[in-house]
């Protein structure tokens, strides 16, 4: 568990404080299990820092890992569950830019996202933090938040209240889909590839029922992210207007970045439905090629039996066994039935290559 105090500059702190100074707050962040090995010590700490404790069912809800994206609220903090879309720890091979995919490789990069769950509880002057053990967030806000100072213009660019700090928290982990999305752009050519090849046939069905099931797991989630945080947006409207001008810009401000974190949402969304309608698009082409070539297959049977159809009539003809058939016992006789037949078939098959019907496409 790491503790911070952020105010002019963000200070981390050895040991849960017991008040808070006049500025600034505390930003408490916590791994999910230590955080429910130390929840009765955050709680006894939340009580006189942030004038009220979580509710019960809100730390069944930080300590869940298989929670979906929602927004919560009581009269004296906020909470929010929100489902990170990163890549899984061990995955960075996939991240080459490689131009040689295969399935195997597609089907490793659908199992390298992790969608764990990062709560939040958003007090007055006290943000609480619950993330998975191995989340890259926390390291990467507090590294960059001890490099943050106060600007030249005496603006600090440090964030100025707990849900400011949220907010920078969740976009950050929706663009973090940036570079998942380049993995998965990638991989899923790679089996489009795989379904229009010349070798189709031989193509692994299990790898892409798994990432249409895969997509649609990403897009109920994307769609369980933009849910909560329009619950958010629409909880901030109806917050107390503040008196002074200070507190009515930091209110301003956050509910543009509220709604520049839904537009980033909302692209990620845009994103996973198009890599759903190309899957989809390409198994429809697929079956179409495999139909066009079911198609040709059976237009040059018909055709060879259409050649040699008259050619069987001919040698039926001949096989009677009369002695007056004509023909039958003149010596050029053979050759006459074998030359007309040539001809014939011949003739038949220039007179359907002209039409196309054997070769190419039939158009």
């Amino acid at each position: 568990m790491r503790v911070f105090l952020i105010d002019d500059r963000c200070t981390e702190l050895s040991e849960l404080p017991q008040t808070l100074p006049e500025r600034g707050f505390l930003w408490i962040a916590s791994a999910r299990r230590e955080f429910e090995v130390r929840v009765g010590e955050v709680q006894a700490v939340l009580q006189p820092c942030a004038g009220g404790q979580l509710v019960d069912l809100h730390i069944s809800d930080l300590l869940n890992n298989q929670l979906p994206s929602h927004f919560d609220y009581t009269s004296w903090y906020d909470l929010l569950v929100f489902r990170r879309l990163a890549a899984a720890p061990g995955s960075n091979g996939l991240f080459l830019d490689d131009e040689h995919g295969t399935v195997a490789t597609a089907r490793q990069a659908l199992a390298a996202i992790d969608t764990s769950p990062v709560g939040f509880a958003v007090f007055d002057r006290v943000l609480l933090t619950v993330h998975p053990a191995d989340c890259l967030v926390r390291d990467f806000f507090a590294n960059r938040l001890a490099q943050m100072t106060v600007g030249g213009n005496g603006a600090s660019r440090l964030p100025p209240s707990p849900a400011d700090l949220m907010l920078r928290i969740v976009n950050h982990m929706v663009d973090g889909y940036l570079e998942l999305r380049r993995l998965l752009t990638r991989q899923l050519t790679t089996l489009q590839q795989a379904l229009l090849g010349p070798r189709s046939r031989q193509m692994d069905w299990t790898a892409l029922l798994e990432s249409r099931n895969t997509l649609h797991q990403l897009e109920d989630i994307c769609e369980d992210q933009r849910s909560a945080i329009q619950e958010w947006i629409d909880a901030l409207d109806e917050w107390p207007t503040p008196a002074d001008d200070s507190a009515r810009h930091d209110r301003d401000l956050l509910r543009v970045r509220s709604r520049d974190v839904l537009e980033h949402i909302e692209r990620v969304l845009g994103h996973v439905r198009r890599l759903e309608s190309s899957i989809e698009s390409a198994v429809q082409m697929h079956f179409s090629a495999v139909g066009q070539r079911t198609n040709d297959i059976m237009r040059t049977l018909t055709v060879l039996t259409a050649i040699f159809l008259p050619l069987n009539l001919i040698t039926g003809f001949f096989g009677m066994n009369f002695d007056a058939l004509p023909l039958i016992h003149n010596r050029t006789g053979i050759w006459i039935a074998v030359a007309l037949m040539v001809l014939l078939g011949a003739g038949l098959s220039v007179l359907f290559w002209r039409k196309r019907y054997l070769g190419g496409t039939h158009g």
